[in-house]
């Protein structure tokens, strides 16, 4: 007897499924390949299994593999997920002035007096070639709040599951798109004040990114006003919980930490660093005490939870944990407890993110000076200045290939050897600021500066 054939919507119908449930399984099996969030995945900074180069000069075209120009502006870091690179930018539309920069070392608390039209776009570029494949405009309009004039109107960086992307623009909104741009749902949450909490006045704009784990879309901001920490259903928008936060305008993008019992979504803070349970929203532990407006991400690994801050009087390093319940804030004078493992008071970084790169943590701090530790007990290695004291450090370092990169206000890239002995590798040059953490995928790295998105890395061999 002749056998039917299935029909082809179901053919169809069964290649997405699997296509869908593929995706995930391929992002585990390409560890290196994909880079879906600020600092990757987990916020881990790590993309290992290629060779990365050491040195290369964008301006006299060495290891250079394309440059692509970008309208506006953003330290929105770029993500990768399979053959493309994604980054948000903001920019004054038609001929209007487009908004600039202010880099260095200062302290200067003032807002940038602009009342320009903005737009926000996303844009997709070939992660070969570095084409622009497609744009979408996901806000028009005069922004909500200020900026800093060291901070853009698009800082916070873009997460994706491979299914969808989410970017969230602060008073401008929570979108997500799907793969090829569509808008799919997006969140209005009104005016987000990210203000200097002893000036209000001082407006220096929004900066938390999200974060996807599983079926969740992760969200949080520390404002003024109505801070939250929150979880929707990545497919529809859903709300799963929000948990209100009691905390001032800070610009750190949550964590999910897997170790230690049940998962837990991780925020740094100034009153109340914290530990929330994925699936409630629930409260576990509480942490005080650090700088007072962390910019920080924390990071997870030797079943600890690293936390850093640095402006304001404190500037300490925690490595909390996993565990850890309750409020597990020190005592003056006291390092060590129960929950917390080991800790400084002094030595934390103000912008950027630790970085866990085997059994070492990297701190670096915004004057270019490097800090090393055992991440297990704390033990210092090294401390080694990487410039001459005059030169500002705002992206986050990144790991490939045993070399950790750590880019300048400048656009000087240096290269450092991972481990317990300070040796710098080699340097590279971009030729434009950049404050953005770069992303790092199959040993290539991609930068955004003011300007472009910048790949570098071995040119293919010549077949």
């Amino acid at each position: 007897m002749r056998k039917k054939r299935p029909a082809v919507a179901s053919i169809f119908a069964a290649s997405t499924l699997t296509l869908l449930l593929s995706s995930s399984a391929w992002a585990e099996s390409k560890p290196g390949a994909n880079w879906p969030s600020f600092r990757g995945k987990n916020a881990a900074g790590v993309a290992d299994g290629f060779a990365t180069p050491a040195e290369f000069s964008v301006p006299a075209g060495k290891n250079l593999l394309w440059k692509t120009a970008i309208p506006g502006l953003g330290h929105s870091s770029p993500i990768v997920w399979g053959d493309r690179v994604y980054v948000v930018t903001a920019f004054a539309p038609g001929d209007a002035a487009q908004p600039s920069l202010r880099t260095g070392l200062y302290g200067d608390i003032a807002s940038v007096p602009e009342d320009a039209e903005l737009k926000w776009d996303l844009l997709a570029l070939d992660k070969a070639t570095g084409k622009v494949v497609w744009q979408k405009t996901l806000h028009q309009g005069k922004p909500a709040v200020k900026r800093h004039t060291k901070a853009t109107h698009a800082n916070s960086t873009a997460a994706t599951d491979g299914e969808r992307i989410a970017v969230f623009l602060g008073s401008e909104g929570l979108h997500v798109l799907d793969m090829e741009g569509k808008l799919l749902w997006k969140k209005d949450y009104g005016k987000l004040e990210s203000s200097y909490f002893a000036a209000p006045e001082a407006q220096w704009g929004f900066a938390s990114s999200p974060i996807f784990h599983g079926n969740k879309l992760i969200a949080g901001a520390d404002v003024l006003k109505g801070s939250f920490i929150a979880a929707y259903d990545a497919k529809t928008g859903a709300e799963l919980w929000k948990t209100d936060r009691d905390d001032v305008p800070t610009w750190s993008t949550p964590t999910v930490v897997t170790e230690g019992g049940a998962p837990q979504v991780v925020v740094n803070g100034f009153k109340k660093a914290a530990g929330y349970d994925l699936e409630t929203g629930k409260l576990r532990w509480t942490l005080s005490g650090g700088g007072d407006i962390p910019v920080p991400t924390p990071i997870a690994g030797h079943g600890l939870i690293y936390l850093a801050s640095a402006h304001g009087p404190a500037s300490p390093i925690f490595a909390i944990k996993a565990g850890a319940s309750g409020d597990i804030s020190l005592p003056d004078g006291v390092s060590q407890s129960e929950h917390v493992a080991w800790s400084y008071n002094r030595g934390g970084s103000y912008m950027q993110t630790p970085l866990l790169y085997g059994d070492l943590l990297y701190v670096c701090r915004d004057a270019g000076v490097l800090t090393v530790y055992k991440a297990a007990s704390g033990e210092q290695v090294y401390q080694q200045r990487l410039a001459g004291g005059q030169t500002g450090f705002t992206a986050s370092g990144v790991a490939a290939d045993g070399k950790i990169y750590y880019t300048a206000e400048t656009g000087d890239v240096f290269v450092v050897k991972a481990g317990p002995v300070f040796e710098l590798l080699g340097k590279g040059e971009l030729g434009e600021q950049a404050l953005a953490t770069p992303a790092v995928s199959e040993g290539r790295l991609y930068f955004r500066t003011p300007g472009s998105v910048i790949a570098v890395g071995h040119p293919p061999a010549a077949k």
